[in-house]
């Protein structure tokens, strides 16, 4: 068995790299925002590339049946999803497979609903795309985000919802929905008529135990009014190759999507990210293995560290690499935490406020770095920010 480095931080100043941007400026910031991985990369994906590199022409290229292949693999083998090439459709990225989504199968005032705090694009896309944006506050119960199922049906009738995107597992609390909740939300969207986008790019970073569930794997009947958004990106840390895929069951909304991409010119994938995503769905489930360990213990330290040096509350993740941290407990502006971060404990964090209201007083702390990086980064927070 190969053993694959995760301790080694790489060095990515000078690389324009939008993470370690502003350390351009401020070497001394500690960057553990984006969600972007601080790993050597997988060596057969740098394998896959330079032989790219060195051996072909860079003209256009086409997805190949064995890409094809390697996704239908996976998505069986990892997820118990078993699907057809035709159900496949390749694009660039989730967040253009939403725009692409919205424009598709609403018109402009429709209503689309998401659940706060979430993933910043999501609001950012309804919103440019001239549509009514729902937001629905998760709770916390028990250390955890849980999705008030009431008052979500409540919500989609009165707007008259016509699209519901969801996180899943969602960003930025890490939480991986349980069968249960998956198929009350699918019943509910089911009942109403409305369309279903599952994000599910995290779905191979599930932890602890938990486990990821495809939306389309719960009912037949999900497949009639469901899009699954996902990629190799985030699990392999290959978001600057630019490829997803959704997987679309029905054929009636798969066209119109894929229409709309076509008018969109959303249709051609580079050629890095055909070959990088093969090679990741490949030969990437040993490395997937020792990664999520590290994130494991990452995450475990981060926890430990902040609770017991802090007055941070710590929401623990069920997966992802992303930590959600509350900060409320100071009696501190927004503003103020923000700036103690960058200005005095020198760590750049996601600022919370931008998934949604529900992130006042809060920022999203990324783990997936060496642990000698997540040690430095807790304990400089703790610095600034302790008991």
């Amino acid at each position: 068995m190969t053993q694959y480095d995760f301790t080694t931080r790489p060095h990515r100043l000078g690389q324009g790299s939008l993470k370690w941007q502003t350390s351009e400026e401020d070497p001394e910031l500690l960057q553990m925002w984006v969600a972007d991985m601080d790993f050597v990369p997988h060596p057969d994906i740098q394998a896959a590339l330079l032989d790219y590199v060195q051996d072909h022409v860079y003209g256009y290229a086409t997805a190949s049946h064995s890409l094809y292949q390697s996704i239908i693999d996976w998505e069986k083998n990892q997820h118990g999803y078993t699907i057809n090439k035709e159900a496949i459709v390749l694009i660039e990225g989730v967040v253009p497979a939403i725009s692409v989504a919205i424009q598709a199968l609403t018109k402009e005032g429709d209503a689309i609903l998401i659940n706060t705090p979430v993933y910043p694009l999501f609001a950012r896309t309804v919103r440019l795309q001239k549509r009514q944006l729902v937001s629905n506050s998760l709770q916390e119960k028990d250390g955890q985000f849980v999705i008030n199922l009431e008052q979500l049906e409540k919500d989609i009738v009165e707007y008259q919802v016509k699209l519901y995107i969801l996180c899943s597992p969602h960003n930025p609390g890490g939480r991986v929905w349980t069968k249960d909740e998956l198929l009350k939300i699918g019943h509910i969207c089911q009942k109403h008529g409305v369309v279903l986008i599952s994000d599910e790019i995290h779905q191979d970073l599930a932890l602890f135990g938990n486990k990821h569930h495809s939306f389309n794997t719960l009912s037949p009947d999900f497949k009639d009014f469901a899009i699954i958004l996902t990629s190799a990106t985030k699990t392999f840390n290959i978001a600057g190759t630019k490829n997803s895929f959704a997987i679309i069951e029905n054929p009636n909304l798969r066209k119109a999507f894929s229409q709309q991409q076509l008018a969109d010119n959303h249709s051609e994938i580079p050629t890095v990210g055909l070959i990088a995503t093969e090679a990741a769905l490949r030969h990437g489930k040993e490395w997937l293995c020792q990664l999520k360990q590290v994130l494991e213990e990452n995450i475990n330290y981060t926890v430990d560290f902040l609770t017991e040096h802090t007055n941070i509350k710590v929401m623990k993740p069920q997966g992802t690499y992303l930590v959600w941290l509350d900060f409320s407990a100071y009696g501190l502006s927004h503003k103020q935490i923000q700036e103690k971060l960058i200005k005095e404990a020198k760590v750049v964090l996601n600022d919370g406020a931008s998934f949604g209201k529900e992130g006042l007083f809060h920022a999203r702390f990324n783990t997936a770095a060496p642990l000698s990086t997540v040690q430095e980064a807790c304990q400089r927070i703790a610095r600034v920010f302790g008991k």
